[in-house]
């Protein structure tokens, strides 16, 4: 709830601290309920990025994976020209991958009825559409919703645009959905997790 080291040390780690190993977290905003996220940074260590930033990036088979910190106002901002998304679009334009997955905390697009989607975030839509990448990951919204491909606007885009998913169905209680957004195109309320299988130009 808070981020706290004793937190990660008494329920985290029993929990899911045997994947530690092969863990690439992003951080939530509850970890910054502790000063500067120590706690998270603490426990995950040189895996979370560099401390007090959060993002980084690395290959999975063909996939470049990016990982990214949208509590914004903890890391001098997100938008276009803030040393993360200046970061975000150096790596894209040196990536020679064949496909780009990113993943941060607070979704852009969301029809839960307890957050909804987050602006602050646009720009990394931006970015990652101008870059032509393909997945984009969520938390936040304790519900599952996966998002037809779209647009930086929300607009549809079949064949070129980001399909995102929010995944927020980890432990906490569940929230429920309100106004249905555009492309929305599945929404669950229980509890679980996704995995996804990437493959070589597909997923």
């Amino acid at each position: 709830e808070s981020g706290t080291a004793a937190e990660f040390a008494r329920c985290y780690e029993p929990s899911w601290g045997f994947a530690k190993s092969r863990t690439r977290p992003a951080p939530g905003n509850h970890e910054y309920n502790t000063d500067d996220a120590a706690g998270y940074f603490g426990y995950f260590g040189r895996r979370a990025g560099a401390r007090g930033r959060g993002w980084y990036a690395y290959r999975l088979g063909s996939w470049q994976v990016l990982v990214l910190n949208s509590n914004c106002e903890h890391v001098g901002g997100c938008q276009r020209g803030s040393p993360q998304e200046r970061w975000l679009r150096r790596t894209l334009a040196s990536s020679r991958a064949l496909c780009t997955l990113a993943y941060w905390h607070h979704p852009r697009f969301s029809s839960g009825d307890k957050h909804g989607g987050f602006a602050g975030v646009a720009d990394f839509w931006r970015t990652l559409y101008a870059f032509g990448a393909d997945v984009v990951l969520a938390g936040h919204d304790h519900v599952y919703e996966r998002f037809a491909l779209q647009a930086p606007s929300g607009s549809p885009a079949p064949g070129r645009g980001l399909r995102q998913f929010t995944v927020g169905t980890g432990g906490a209680g569940l929230y429920g959905f309100g106004d249905v957004r555009p492309n929305s195109r599945s929404r669950l309320t229980r509890h679980g997790v996704l995995a996804l299988t990437l493959g070589a130009g597909r997923y």
